[in-house]
Formats: C-alpha cells, sequence, structure tokens
C-alpha cells in the first residue's frame, strides 16, 4: 500500500500499487505527449529555417558560378585573339628571318665560289708560267683548292644544320600555337551553353532574363505548359516558349514559337529538320507568327553553324538558329515588328471603321519581304566571315609550304656541295688532268 497526499486538501489517501502505476503513467503520458509535441514543432520550424537557408545558398551559389563562367569566357576570348595576334608576328618573324637567312647564306656561297675560281686561275696561271717548280706549285695550289672544297662543304653544312634547327624550333611554336588556340575555341565552344550549369531551355530563358527590363519591357516570354489537341489526337502538343511583345497600349505586334533541341542522350541520328513540322505546327496552334527552333543538334554541319537559318522555303516565317544566336534572331524579329507598329496600328483602325486596307496589307508584304532581305544580309556577313577565316588558314598553310620548301632547297644544295670533287674540278681541263696524271704515276 502507498499513500498520496492531496496537494489541494492535503487529505491522506491509501491506494495499492497497481492504483499507483496506472495515475503514474496517466501522468508520464499526457506530459510525454505535450513534450514530444513540442519538439517536433520545434524541429519542423528548425527544418524549414534550415531549407530556407539552404535554397538562397544554391541561388547564391549558381549566380556566383555563372558569373565566373562569363568572367573565364571573357577571358578566354581575350586569351584567344592575343594567341592570334602572336602567331601572325611570330609568322612574319619566321618568313623575316628565313629571308634574311637565305640571303646570307647566298652571299657565303658565292664569296666561297669566287675564292675556288680565283684559285682555279691562279692554278693555271701557275702552269703557263712555271717549268721547273710546276710540280711543287700545282701540290700548293691543290692544297688551297681542297682547303677551300673543304671549308665550303664544312660552311654548307653548319648553315644547312642551323637552318633546319631554328626552322624545327620555329615549325614546333606554330604547332603548340595552333593547338593553343583549338584548345581554346573548344573549350568556349563547349563552355557556351552545357558548363553553364543548366540545360538549354533554361540557359536560354536566363539569356533573355538578363535583358527583359532594359530590351523587353513589356514582353512576354515564358514555357508552353498548355497542350492543344487536334480532333482523333489522344494527347496534345506543344512548343517549349513562346514570346509575346506588345506596345505600351497593350497592343500585341509580335509573337514567337520556340522550340529548344539539346543534343543529349537519346538525340542521336536526329536532324534540326525532323522537328520543322511538328514546330510549325505548334505555331499554328497557338496562333503565333514567327517560329524558332533552338539547336544544338547536328554540330558538325556548317549550314546551321555559319549563323541563323531562314526555313521558309519549306515552311512559313520559320528560322533554326544556334543557341548563341538565340537572342540575336529574337531580336531581329522583333526590331523589324516594331518598325512596321505604326502600320498595325493604322490598319486596325481603318479595319474598325470598315474602310479598305489592301494597300497596308501590301505595306506588310513589303516590310515582310524587307525582313527577308535583312536576314539574309545577315546571314551574308556570316558566310563572309567563314570565308575570312578559310583564306587565312590557307594562307598559313602556304607559308607552311614555303617553309618546307626552302628548307628541301638547302638540302638539295648541301647535296650539290657535297657531291664537289678534284674530279669534276679537272673535268674539260686537259693540262690539270695530265698533271694529277703524272703525280699519280710518280707516286705509283
Amino acid at each position: 500500500m502507498k499513500n498520496i497526499t492531496c496537494p489541494h486538501c492535503e487529505q491522506i489517501f491509501e491506494i495499492d500499487a497497481a492504483g499507483y502505476a496506472d495515475i503514474v503513467k496517466q501522468v508520464r503520458g499526457t506530459e510525454f505527449e505535450k513534450e514530444l509535441h513540442d519538439r517536433l514543432t520545434d524541429a519542423s520550424e528548425k527544418h524549414l529555417i534550415e531549407v530556407e537557408l539552404a535554397r538562397k545558398e544554391v541561388i547564391e551559389e549558381m549566380t556566383s558560378k555563372s558569373l565566373e563562367k562569363d568572367k573565364r569566357i571573357a577571358l578566354l576570348e581575350g586569351e584567344l585573339n592575343s594567341h592570334a595576334t602572336e602567331i601572325e608576328l611570330a609568322k612574319r618573324e619566321v618568313m623575316e628571318e628565313n629571308a634574311k637567312q637565305s640571303h646570307d647564306k647566298d652571299k657565303q656561297i658565292q664569296r666561297l665560289k669566287n675564292e675556288l675560281d680565283a684559285e682555279r686561275m691562279k692554278t693555271d696561271m701557275a702552269i703557263k708560267d712555271a717549268t721547273s717548280p710546276l710540280e711543287k706549285e700545282n701540290l700548293i695550289l691543290q692544297g688551297k683548292i681542297d682547303s677551300a672544297s673543304t671549308e665550303l662543304q664544312l660552311m654548307e653544312k653548319s648553315l644547312n644544320e642551323k637552318h633546319q634547327t631554328e626552322l624545327n624550333a620555329r615549325n614546333e611554336m606554330l604547332r603548340l600555337k595552333d593547338e593553343e588556340i583549338d584548345r581554346v575555341k573548344d573549350m568556349k565552344m563547349k563552355m557556351s551553353v552545357k558548363d553553364i550549369g543548366e540545360n538549354l531551355e533554361q540557359w536560354c530563358e536566363n539569356q533573355f532574363n538578363l535583358v527583359r527590363a532594359t530590351a523587353f519591357p513589356n514582353a512576354y516570354f515564358e514555357k508552353d505548359n498548355q497542350s492543344v489537341k487536334d480532333e482523333g489526337d489522344v494527347k496534345g502538343t506543344k512548343g517549349d516558349y513562346v514570346f509575346r511583345d506588345s506596345d505600351t497600349n497593350g497592343i500585341e505586334y509580335i509573337s514567337i514559337m520556340f522550340e529548344m533541341k539539346d543534343k543529349m542522350e537519346g538525340t542521336k541520328g536526329q536532324t534540326n529538320e525532323s522537328h520543322l513540322a511538328k514546330l510549325d505546327k505548334d505555331r499554328k496552334k497557338k496562333k503565333c507568327e514567327y517560329a524558332v527552333l533552338v539547336s544544338m543538334l547536328e554540330p558538325e554541319n556548317e549550314l546551321f553553324n555559319a549563323g541563323p537559318v531562314d526555313m521558309s522555303h519549306k515552311f512559313e516565317k520559320m528560322y533554326v538558329v544556334r543557341p548563341q544566336d538565340f537572342m540575336l534572331i529574337l531580336s531581329l524579329i522583333r526590331n523589324e515588328a516594331r518598325k512596321s507598329l505604326e502600320m498595325r496600328n493604322e490598319l486596325a483602325i481603318i479595319r474598325s471603321q470598315n474602310i479598305d486596307y489592301e494597300t497596308f496589307e501590301d505595306k506588310l508584304l513589303d516590310f515582310q519581304d524587307a525582313f527577308g532581305k535583312n536576314v539574309a544580309t545577315a546571314r551574308d556577313y556570316y558566310e563572309t566571315a567563314i570565308k575570312d577565316i578559310d583564306a587565312t588558314i590557307k594562307k598559313l598553310e602556304k607559308i607552311k609550304a614555303s617553309l618546307t620548301t626552302s628548307g628541301r632547297q638547302l638540302r638539295l644544295a648541301n647535296d650539290k656541295t657535297q657531291d664537289l670533287s678534284i674530279k669534276k674540278l679537272t673535268r674539260n681541263n686537259p693540262t690539270m688532268k695530265a698533271k694529277f696524271d703524272d703525280l699519280n704515276r710518280e707516286e705509283g
């Protein structure tokens, strides 16, 4: 038995062990549940705070990484321009040095040949003037001829080796520069979209949002989340993004349907043209005026790498661009549409007054033709730039071929010098040949 004192009336009760345990259990259960509820509440609030802090840290980190990537791209572009300048200077220096060395070598060869001719003349004169000491004089002159020939061969060999060493060093430097340029170009191309850490759709949206407030204050650019079904379709289709812009009065004057195609797993073998029919269909469903495919497919296709491609010969008001030209085509279409805004407003007024507007439609057609010409001009500039790059590459290859030809000519000159002998020097000279024959008989 246990005694329990009432906290209010201080009366003492006797209770058995089972009843006492039951009371203690009730008291502990209520306190425990209250404490558990308080702890769960605190933990939930703490978790929400931690989630919010983590979200802010992730946003700040992504912003910081994006800024670092932009800085790195700018730095690589600067390095690329610097490398191109260095290569041009190095090539010019190689050409000047090669011309100078060739000139010096020709002068040296001519000097040695003149000395050799002078020795030959002395030999001939000695043969004519001398009688008894002729053999001795011939030996002296022959020694001088041999010495001059040896000196000429050594000089030729030394010049060839020096020139070949410098040429190899120049070629190695040019090769390293070309590899560096290719590496920087490849890094820049890879960093253009994928290394930003976003997929293509998110990257395009971020590019637009960077200039939305200043360049497109009244524009709408959002994901197309509403599918539209045709009769008999089980599942509707939709584009990726829809762009619409209005004037200050809220009158829409341009609309574009965008489709983004990234080069990821599952897209192997796909072409840009395979997506145009669906995009044109989605454009018409959403009543958009233009359609643009932003694509990284077919990365080796020079047609799409050269700039915006007008596909209106297959689908009306259709363009295909690379991600780096996304803002370019958007600005071109929007700016051309703004030029016709006043015309559109006048047309709307005339339509509201039931007045004939055929002449205004002709003006709109003229605007469309002018816009097509502007796009064609922009494409021509792109193609001109590509041709200039190709011409530069051919010029560098021509310089390389010239350097290779120079080395080959030096090798041939060296071979001719090494092939020079006394036998060839005395050819068609019966007097010298007779003297050398007498020397040989005496030695025999």
